[in-house]
């Protein structure tokens, strides 16, 4: 089971801090998880700035230039965010069993270590 998940608030733990221009301590949701390569796109975290072939749509507007999109992170420098303390946590794991229609399941749930609450 992956402990960082689409959806879920994480902190930038690693790098350059905010005041030389870095991302360290910025908190943002994931917006993509690229599983193959270990990396997550954060949004508002690691902007660069990207050229496009500048082209026509069928309407005549223009498209392409210069855009700011976010780049990938390695899920290494990402830390989950506890809901209750709003910190950086580290995720457990625990096996926990769920009745739902008179059907008992085992299911994983993940947790913060620190709080101790599902996340």
């Amino acid at each position: 089971m992956a402990k960082i998940k689409k959806g879920d608030l994480v902190q930038v733990i690693t790098g350059a801090t905010q005041e030389r221009g870095g991302d360290r301590g910025k908190q943002g949701k994931v917006l993509d998880i690229l599983a193959d390569k270990n990396r997550v796109i954060v949004e508002g975290v690691n902007y660069v700035t990207k050229h496009t072939r500048v082209g026509q749509t069928q309407r005549g507007s223009k498209t392409g230039g210069i855009e700011t999109v976010e780049a990938s992170i390695h899920i290494s420098n990402v830390a989950l965010v506890d809901p209750s303390t709003k910190k950086p946590t580290k995720v457990g794991h625990r096996v926990e069993e769920q009745t739902k229609d008179g059907v008992k399941r085992t299911v994983r749930v993940r947790y913060a270590k620190t709080s101790g609450k599902d996340l």
